[in-house]
This record gives structure tokens, C-alpha cells and sequence, in this order.
């Protein structure tokens, strides 16, 4: 007999109630004695406990629960357009674009931009209408007995509603909820391989942490609405960015972070109520409007003072300022270099779909820097060329994401459009994408676009690290990491002559015939001939390296061979 799930822990119950009293224990019955002289006898048979199935609580968290509760919002909100369902849409509708803004950064799937710029549309067509409920709530607050402002005042913010309403249900019938649904769908899978936590992340943290500590000096120095308002976006923005991607980082900042947030969410309200209801014009003498206007000034200035010691720290909870405590758990300047570095390899192996020729091409280029600079090639180089050249290296090849003809070109044209990571200028970003330029194709030109606008001293450089550049990708033309070391030397006594001695290296092979041609460049860059030859590699070192290849090889083919 089937029986439905949600009754088999009554038929278990029933079960082992009958085998109890059909196979009863040696005491079935307790037998005692009342004060009273009476026997009583109570049935010593314990019944089972019955439980229920419950279904697993579903994680309130993630960008697939707050995609999703966005299309459940949307649907309370249509129905009336009250308080709380458009405030906890537009919340909804924030996180997800918030977590949007975090992954675009190492991801750039096209997707993430769409995806947020149709959350924001929504987002900014709901916000007069919160603003119109936000009003009335603060009016309700600041009411007191007997003001002959308080219900004109409400009656006029109510009044606002109706057409707000009205663009409210067109801005929700113009949202695309099966788009969002596909994008539900698809990009939390793209999200699942970042880990939260992350050097990656707690870089992007530093990121935001920046700017709102800039914006925070900026608005204690000018004090107006806009730095104000400017300031209580960018604290929303470290805050969801923390929330999302860091969660030890949110365990311990979390209630400062969303008492900074709601405070100045308090204030922008206030900046806004007081124009609002100067333009409602419902004073009925000046001593009324005197009398709202201190009252709202001194709440916007008791909440100032509170985020001031709070953040300063001098709340008499901590001595030490809020913004130091966040900075202190945040990457340090030596890994602000080594996360930016990350990111851009991120987003690089993202697009490039031979991420592992780059990661080779790099080291090659990195052995040829490290052994020009050596033997005194040129002078001593900045600290952050070496850097520019290894961020060329590793993102030369994304062009091939769109398509290999020109993909030269394009590599340029996606690394100029790159935000640069924090520790990074603009200007050396923008020089690595000149060198991943001239990797191949066209020799560099005074001329020629991206290098029209630079000095002659720059365009020297550039020239020198893509020669680098377009010969240590010629070594490895075939794509198999077969050449595996450089070593630059002299080639002879007079210093005349280049020589690279290149492991894996063989003249009779059509990889040579590539080397021969890139290598033009550079002996017109060092006005010294170049020769490549094979490096001389120990005994030893062949036997463990013929050993290690021989065990990487499956054990069948080792059996045939042995046979």
C-alpha cells in the first residue's frame, strides 16, 4: 500500500504504538499507593514522539535569493504601491546592482552591465514615490499637539502620490521580468567562481573604502546636502560590497556600518523634507515656518554630530576612529600591488581563450627584462615599468575574445575602455595596452594613433618593452611551452652581440622561423645583433626532467613500451 510522505511518521507512530501493547515490557503497569489508602495503577508505555518533516529555510542571501526576490517584490508592490513593498523592491533592486558593480570589475561578461543598468531604471523610477512615503513618515515624526501645519502639509505630499503611482505601474510594466529571470538564472553561476573572501575582494573593498573616506572629508569640510548625500552613497556602497563578498569583514562591521548608513539616510531625508515643504506653501506666518525650519535644522545637525563622533571616535565607545579600525582590516600597500595584479590576470583569463600562453608568454618576457637589465642594457629602469611590461604580457591575447584578425588592435582598444585597478594610474595601464599593442603586426610608429600623443621618451620605452614583448611571444609561436628558459648573456668579449640561450630551443624547427623574424625589432631597439641558441642543460637535470615526462604519460603507453 503507498502511503503519502507527509503521513508516514503517523503510520510509524502507530506502528510502535501496537508492538508495545501486543509485546508489552515486564512492568506494563506502575503500581502505588495514595495518601488516601487507594491503589493506582498507571499504564507504563511511553509513545513516540512524532515528529514532522520540515522543509530546509531557504538562504537569505546571494545574488539568486535577492534576483529572485525582486520579481516576488515587484508583485507585491503592484498591487498598491505601499511603503514598505516599494522599499523593500528598491532594497531588493539595489543589492543585486550593488553585486553587479563588485563582480563587473574582475568579470566582463556583458551581462553584469545589462543587469544593472535595468535594476538601476527601475530603482530611480520608484524614487519619488519613496520619497513622498519617507516625507509623510518624517512629517508624522516632527508633528506636534495643535500645529496647523501637520495636515495641510501631509494632505499635499499625498496628493503628489497619485501621479507617482501612476509612473510606478508604467516603470513596472516596462521592466522585463523574463530577461531578469534568465539572468537569475545564469549569472549566479558566473558569480559562483569567485570566492568570497578573496585578496580580490577585500581589494575591491580597499576600493570602495577609498572613495567614501574621500567623500567623507569632502562633506565634514563643506557640510552641504550634496556632499552629505554623495557621502551616504558611497558608505552604501562599502557596506554591500562588505555584506556580499566579505564575510568575517561583516560579521564585525555590520551594525557600524548600517548605523553610519542610516544615519545618513536620516540626514538626506531631512535636506530633502525642507525644500519639499517650502514648495507645498502651507506656513500660515513666518513664525511657523521659523518654527519647522529650526526643528528640522537642529534633528539634521544632531545626527551630523552623532556620525562625527561616531566615525571620529569620540562616541565614548571606542578611542579609535571607525574609518582606521575598517582600514587596518583592509590589504596593506605591498598586497594593494599583488591584488591589483590579480584582477587584471582575472579578467584577462576571462577573455583570452589560451590563458595558459599568456601566464608562459609572461614568465619568457619577464627572463628577457630581468637578464637585458643585468648586463646594463639602457638605464636603470622605474620601478613600475617592469610592472607594465608583466600586465602587457599577460593581457596581449584578450583581443582574441572578439576576433583573431586584428586582435592586436582590439587588446588596445579593451584595455583603454579598463578601469585601472587601486595602486594603478590610468596613464601605466594605458601604456601596458600600447605595449600588448606592438606584440605583433606593425612596427611602432611615431605616426601611428596610440603613440601620436606621446613624447619621444615615452614612445622610446614602449618601443623597448614590445620588442621584449614580441620576442618572447615568438618563443613560444607554437602554443606548447616547449621552450621553458631564457638567459641573456654577451656574446662575445667586444659586447657586440646578443646572445639568448633558449631551453627547448631548435634551430631546424618551424618555431624558429618566427624567432628569426620578431627579433628584428629588438636589434633595432639595442643597435646590436641578436642570436638564439640552445641552452646547455646538465645531465642530471634532462634525466629528472625525461623521468618526470615518462610518469606523466599514461601506464598503458608505458606497457606498450615495455613491451
Amino acid at each position: 500500500m503507498q502511503v503519502r510522505r507527509e503521513f508516514e511518521p503517523l503510520q510509524r507512530c502507530t506502528k510502535d504504538l501496537l508492538c508495545r501493547l501486543l509485546y508489552p515490557p515486564r512492568c506494563l503497569f506502575h503500581i502505588s499507593v495514595t495518601r488516601d489508602g487507594l491503589i493506582a495503577a498507571k499504564l507504563n508505555i511511553s509513545l513516540p514522539t512524532l515528529t514532522m518533516p520540515t522543509k530546509p529555510a531557504k538562504k537569505k542571501s546571494g545574488l539568486a535569493f535577492w534576483m529572485q526576490r525582486v520579481l516576488e517584490e515587484c508583485d507585491r508592490a503592484s498591487i498598491a504601491f505601499a511603503p514598505d513593498p516599494v522599499h523593500d523592491l528598491r532594497v531588493a533592486l539595489r543589492r543585486c546592482c550593488s553585486m553587479a558593480d563588485g563582480v563587473a570589475a574582475i568579470d566582463p561578461d556583458p551581462a553584469w552591465k545589462e543587469m544593472k543598468k535595468a535594476g538601476k531604471r527601475l530603482f530611480r523610477r520608484l524614487g519619488e514615490l519613496r520619497d513622498a512615503h519617507v516625507m509623510q513618515e518624517w512629517v508624522h515624526r516632527l508633528d506636534s499637539p495643535g500645529d496647523p501645519v501637520t495636515a495641510p502639509l501631509l494632505q499635499s505630499f499625498a496628493a503628489r502620490e497619485t501621479p507617482l503611482q501612476q509612473d510606478a505601474v508604467q516603470a513596472l510594466a516596462e521592466f522585463d521580468r523574463k530577461q531578469w529571470l534568465r539572468w537569475s538564472r545564469s549569472l549566479p553561476r558566473r558569480m559562483a567562481r569567485f570566492r568570497p573572501g578573496s585578496l580580490v575582494f577585500r581589494h575591491l573593498a580597499l576600493e570602495r573604502w577609498t572613495e567614501a573616506y574621500k567623500l567623507h572629508r569632502q562633506a565634514l569640510r563643506s557640510g552641504s546636502a550634496a556632499a552629505f548625500h554623495q557621502l551616504r552613497i558611497g558608505i552604501k556602497r562599502l557596506r554591500y560590497m562588505v555584506e556580499n563578498f566579505l564575510p568575517d569583514q561583516h560579521a564585525a562591521w555590520s551594525d557600524d556600518l548600517k548605523h553610519t548608513q542610516d544615519l545618513l539616510g536620516e540626514v538626506h531625508d531631512l535636506d530633502v523634507l525642507w525644500p519639499a515643504a517650502v514648495h507645498a506653501n502651507v506656513f500660515p506666518d513666518s513664525d511657523a515656518r521659523s518654527r519647522w525650519q529650526n526643528r528640522i535644522g537642529e534633528e539634521r545637525a544632531q545626527r551630523i554630530e552623532t556620525y562625527r563622533q561616531k566615525m571620529m571616535g569620540n562616541d565614548g565607545k571606542t578611542q579609535e576612529s571607525l574609518w582606521q579600525v575598517w582600514r587596518g582590516q583592509l590589504p596593506d600597500r605591498k598586497q594593494t600591488e599583488s591584488a591589483a595584479l590579480l584582477r587584471l590576470r582575472l579578467w584577462a583569463s576571462v577573455l583570452d581563450p589560451d590563458f595558459r600562453h599568456s601566464r608562459h608568454v609572461a614568465r619568457l618576457t619577464l627572463q628577457l627584462y630581468d637578464g637585458l637589465t643585468a648586463i646594463g642594457e639602457g638605464s636603470k629602469p622605474p620601478a613600475q615599468e617592469r610592472a607594465m611590461l608583466q600586465v602587457a604580457a599577460l593581457l596581449h591575447d584578450v583581443g582574441r575574445s572578439d576576433k583573431e584578425k586584428g586582435r592586436h588592435k582590439t587588446t588596445y582598444r579593451m584595455i583603454r575602455r579598463l578601469a585601472p585597478p587601486l595602486g594603478w594610474r590610468a596613464q601605466d595601464l594605458l601604456t601596458a595596452g600600447v605595449i600588448a599593442r606592438y606584440h605583433r603586426g606593425a612596427l611602432p610608429r611615431a605616426r601611428q594613433k596610440p603613440l601620436r600623443r606621446m613624447s619621444l621618451r615615452q614612445r622610446q620605452d614602449i618601443t623597448r618593452l614590445a620588442a621584449i614583448l614580441r620576442l618572447a611571444n615568438a618563443f613560444d609561436a607554437s602554443r606548447d611551452g616547449r621552450i621553458k628558459r631564457l638567459q641573456v648573456m654577451n656574446g662575445n668579449d667586444e659586447n657586440k652581440i646578443l646572445l639568448i640561450a633558449a631551453e627547448g630551443y631548435s634551430s631546424r624547427d618551424n618555431q624558429a622561423e618566427a624567432i628569426a623574424a620578431a627579433r628584428h625589432l629588438l636589434e633595432t631597439v639595442y643597435r646590436r645583433p641578436v642570436m638564439v641558441k640552445p641552452m646547455k642543460v646538465s645531465n642530471l637535470k634532462l634525466r629528472s626532467r625525461k623521468l618526470e615526462t615518462r610518469n606523466r604519460r599514461p601506464a598503458s603507453s608505458r606497457q606498450k613500451a615495455a613491451a
